[in-house]
């Protein structure tokens, strides 16, 4: 879900460019790959990188056809027009995070590496109660919206677009928590050279400028 308003516009570009029609559907990375699995007849995915690398480990992917696309980072959010916290440090983020009502994270490797965090600063149990996990899918930003959390931890691309809530900035450098999101030919696919020319424009420097207008960087 983090990549697909930017990947609808590279499809777009492409199309284009090309004439060839590509057709897309956006769901939630675990919801993806399930069905990349269970041999849903797709040409391509884009995933989060070490899913990509399961996928083509257990061959639902064609060998050699990853092709790393961004790098995608995370950031913070509140209600629109609530007081913004400092989350200038690390030490900061913490201070937050541990004084927070509610906190949002998501069920992608995002959330997955912002429980580790919590973990390592030793307030996991203390903040369990007050975190809430959106449903596979849904942006974190929709639940900082209707008031649900009061802070949300989602990548950015996530957060930008929506409306109602502020962002009010990335997670500090030491802590940033970054993912590379990946595309592979399906080993399904009937026109894997077609998938491979796709996967080469989304990864060229004409795309970058894109890339950095959804908050990530080219791959």
């Amino acid at each position: 879900m983090a990549t697909r308003q930017l990947l609808a516009e590279l499809l777009a570009a492409y199309q284009k460019r090309t004439g060839r029609s590509v057709a897309m559907e956006s769901v939630g990375g675990v919801d993806a790959a399930k069905r990349v699995q269970a041999g849903e007849p797709f040409d391509v995915v884009v995933l989060a990188s070490d899913a990509i690398d399961k996928l083509l480990a257990a061959g639902h992917l064609l060998a050699g056809s990853k092709v790393d696309l961004v790098h995608s980072g995370v950031a913070v959010a509140v209600r629109a027009g609530a007081a913004r916290p400092d989350i200038g440090s690390e030490e900061a983020l913490k201070r937050t995070v541990q004084g927070a009502k509610s906190i949002g994270y998501s069920t992608g490797p995002s959330g997955v590496a912002l429980t580790q965090l919590f973990e390592r600063w030793g307030i996991a149990d203390a903040v369990r109660q007050r975190t809430v996990q959106a449903p596979p899918g849904m942006p974190v930003g929709a639940l900082v919206a209707r008031g649900e959390v009061a802070l949300g931890f989602q990548q950015l691309s996530e957060l930008m677009h929506l409306e109602d809530i502020d962002v009010i900035g990335p997670l500090p450098d030491a802590v940033q928590i970054t993912t590379t999101f990946s595309g592979g030919v399906c080993a399904a696919s009937q026109q894997a050279d077609a998938v491979r020319a796709l996967l080469d424009f989304m990864a060229s420097p004409e795309a970058a400028a894109t890339k950095r207008l959804h908050g990530m960087e080219p791959a």
